[in-house]
């Protein structure tokens, strides 16, 4: 008698899509402890991720400033795998092979750079990629070289041990020296950094590092006209205006052309004198995309997919998140590469991924549901517009407590799609307490 094969669902990413596909659809097609659940059939689901926990990506910019815990905020991957039906794999992907429908992991190493598995093949029935994206640096010299980039944990932690490092220079040394820091994009994440920064700050005053604030001179620096441009132009001004009240010099029209060890170069002759340079600008998909397998992909290196998330030459695999390049029927521009896409992209997948499988129906077409914009500068201020469908009418022009609470409930939403409501509510009494009884910023 031959036992049938698991129909093996591989996940790539586990970013706000990629966590949120496998938690949905673990309950439907997977195991749980070990036990296959009612409706499972013969499937498998396998998430991958170089990580060995989740952090939600809009909150990089608390990990980089040194106002969020990442020991305490990660969700574990295992932990989560067990809980929801599905299997974790720790690797980074290489490549693929198409005909055989084999990923391609690298080799996993340690801290110390030693070789913990060496490369493998994972081989798939199902593929769907959600590996985010990461800044662009449009070639531009200097600066994979001499700037830091927050597209990832890791990335953040380590900008933000340099930021706490020249910190410590700067208390050591004259008490007229500046702490010059310059961020290149003004989209959400240099926007939200720069605030960020700015209250990490203001927190270390509170522990005796009075007078540290007046020694930043932060820059931030976009190409396009204005900031935020992505988000309604009443959204963009309102944060220009509460950024240079905090003393961020805000340069628009200002091009980077080169990036030197200590400064940024722009186009019309003007230097920026900064210890310490954050590259926040563009969007890209990261470089094992680039003309993978033959699949059709942008510019950009995103991957372009059908209407339904479905890839143009390979029925076999889907993309979600920001790794996906979808223009919506009548839009003359892709979909952004926000959180907010990505989790209803991975929610329209559980849904209807289940029957394409069994032969049932085929995946329908995504419809984008916009719920708004909002962007938090700190603990300053917040500003916002609400979605064609929000309680108090679309576009909505939102700032203060009532904008940081919404800004807040997007993570709680967050946390809740990922642990339900009785674990959330834990994890929110925990943060709490830990406000309550831990240092608002990193000081060690």
């Amino acid at each position: 008698m031959t036992i049938p094969t698991p129909h093996r669902i591989v996940i790539v990413g586990g970013g706000a899509g990629g966590i949120h596909l496998a938690t949905r659809l673990g309950p439907r097609l997977g195991t749980r402890h070990g036990r296959q659940s009612p409706a499972a059939g013969s499937h498998e689901i396998l998430l991958v991720d170089r990580d060995f926990a989740h952090i939600w990506k809009p909150r990089l910019h608390e990990v980089a400033a040194g106002t969020l815990d990442t020991g305490q905020e990660q969700v574990s991957f295992i932990v989560q795998a067990s809980r929801h039906g599905f299997r974790y794999l720790p690797g980074e992907m290489l490549g693929l092979d198409r005909e055989k429908r084999l990923l391609q992991l690298g080799p996993l190493r340690g801290p110390d750079g030693r070789e913990i598995l060496p490369p493998r093949e994972i081989l798939y029935d199902t593929l769907v990629l959600a590996l985010g994206s990461r800044a662009n640096d449009f070639g531009i010299p200097g600066v994979r070289e001499h700037c830091r980039f927050i597209d990832s944990r890791s990335q953040a932690e380590e900008f933000n041990t340099a930021l706490r490092s020249a910190v410590i220079r700067q208390l050591a040394g004259p008490e007229d020296a500046t702490l010059d820091i310059a961020i290149v994009g003004a989209g959400a994440t240099g926007v939200e950094l720069s605030a960020e920064i700015n209250t990490a700050l203001d927190l270390a005053a509170g522990y005796g590092f009075e007078g540290l604030r007046k020694r930043l001179r932060l820059t931030l620096v976009e190409t396009a006209p204005r900031i935020l441009g992505a988000l309604p132009e009443r959204v963009a001004e309102a944060s220009r205006q509460e950024l240079e009240r905090q003393g961020v010099t805000v340069l628009t029209g200002a091009q980077v052309v080169e990036v030197v060890e200590d400064a940024l170069l722009l186009k019309d002759g003007r230097r920026i004198p900064a210890v310490l340079k954050v590259w926040a600008a563009g969007v890209r998909a990261p470089a094992v995309l680039d003309n993978l397998a033959g699949l059709e992909s942008a510019r950009s290196g995103q991957l372009v997919v059908r209407p339904n998330l479905q890839t143009t030459r390979d029925e076999r695999i889907f993309v979600i998140g920001d790794a996906a390049w979808l223009v919506p029927e009548g839009e003359e521009r892709p979909l952004g590469a926000t959180a907010q896409v990505a989790q209803q992209q991975a929610r329209h997948l559980a849904q209807h991924l289940p029957a394409h499988l069994a032969g049932q129906a085929p995946v329908p077409p995504f419809h984008y549901r916009h719920g708004g914009a909002l962007v938090a500068l700190g603990h300053y201020n917040a500003f916002g517009s609400l979605g064609r469908h929000g309680l108090l009418g679309g576009g909505t022009f939102i700032q203060g407590r009532f904008a940081q609470w919404s800004y807040a409930s997007l993570y709680r939403r967050h946390q809740l799609a990922l642990h339900g409501l009785l674990r959330s509510l834990l994890f929110w009494m925990a943060d709490a307490l830990r406000k309550a009884s831990s240092p608002r910023v990193k000081m060690e």
